[in-house]
Formats: C-alpha cells, sequence, structure tokens
C-alpha cells in the first residue's frame, strides 16, 4: 500500500478521534435542552441559561438573538446558573436562581460551554 494511503487513513482515523472528543455532549447524554450564554459587563460575569422555548420566543438560538432582545427589551427576567454537585456528587451546571438582566452599552453576550451536565430548569 502507498505511504499516501496509510497517510490518509491515519489522518481520517485522528480526525474522527478529534471529532468524537469535541462534541460538547458525552457519550450516553442526551443533548442539553439548555443553552448557556455567558453575559459580560465591566463589574462582573455571569452565566445564564435559556431553554429552546425562550430561545425561539426571543427570536434566535445564538447570543446575538439574546442581545438583541435586551436591548429592545430593555429587561428580561432569566435563569443564572452555576457549577453544583449533583446526587450522585459528579458537577453539573445547574439553575441557583432567577435574576433581571438591565440592558447596557457596555453589556456582551457570548455562547458559553461547559464539561458539566447541564441541569435544565422550569
Amino acid at each position: 500500500m502507498p505511504t499516501i494511503f496509510r497517510e490518509m487513513r491515519l489522518w481520517r482515523g485522528v480526525l474522527a478521534l478529534w471529532l468524537m472528543l469535541a462534541t460538547p455532549v458525552a457519550w450516553g447524554q442526551e443533548p442539553a435542552k439548555t443553552t448557556l450564554f455567558k453575559i459580560i459587563t465591566v463589574k462582573d460575569e455571569i452565566v445564564i441559561g435559556l431553554n429552546a422555548d425562550e430561545l425561539s420566543r426571543l427570536g434566535g438560538q445564538d447570543a446575538g438573538a439574546v442581545a438583541r432582545a435586551l436591548a429592545a427589551k430593555g429587561a428580561m427576567t432569566v435563569w443564572q446558573y452555576g457549577v453544583r454537585r449533583g446526587p450522585d456528587e459528579s458537577l453539573q451546571q445547574a439553575p441557583t436562581q432567577k435574576i433581571g438582566l438591565l440592558a447596557h452599552g457596555s453589556l456582551r453576550v457570548e455562547p458559553y460551554t461547559t464539561p458539566y451536565v447541564i441541569v435544565t430548569h422550569e
């Protein structure tokens, strides 16, 4: 077998492994029903979670939709998320409290990824 074909097979295997490891959902887990976003202001950063229904009411599934909705409405009530231990002592990203967000010129919204299981709020 020519060397070029062996190298191609090796790179396909490396790419397949990278894709498996880069997925935010661990094997055997359902995809998260909550999408996390980091809200960044000049003073602090917080993580919020929005479910699919909340995102559809905002008119999109990305950080831009969240930022546009906050700018248009001036304020939003959302769930703040933080890391906690679950019943099996594993770490999980879970809702901690409901908070109000106020629009501000120096506010930034970014997608947020976590290695932990995301607990969906109601």
